[in-house]
């Protein structure tokens, strides 16, 4: 078997949990045979001193089709 990495940024306004949920989601409607992820990095975004977006970046592992 192999597998293959990708890496993808999910957003949200309802928090990090939310936005590597969203970005597993969406990942999942191209990608094929996802197995597990990672969430790499979470970052925000601050308007007028408040949290109004999350992001989770995620790296998703697959495997690869063997394609006999």
């Amino acid at each position: 078997m192999v597998q293959k990495v990708t890496e993808v940024v999910g957003t949200s306004t309802q928090g990090f949990a939310k936005a590597a949920e969203n970005a597993v989601t969406t990942a999942a409607k191209t990608l094929r045979n996802l197995r597990w992820f990672r969430v790499t990095e979470l970052e925000g975004r601050v308007e007028n001193q408040k949290t109004i977006e999350y992001h989770a970046t995620v790296k998703i592992y697959f495997d690869l089709e063997d394609g006999k």
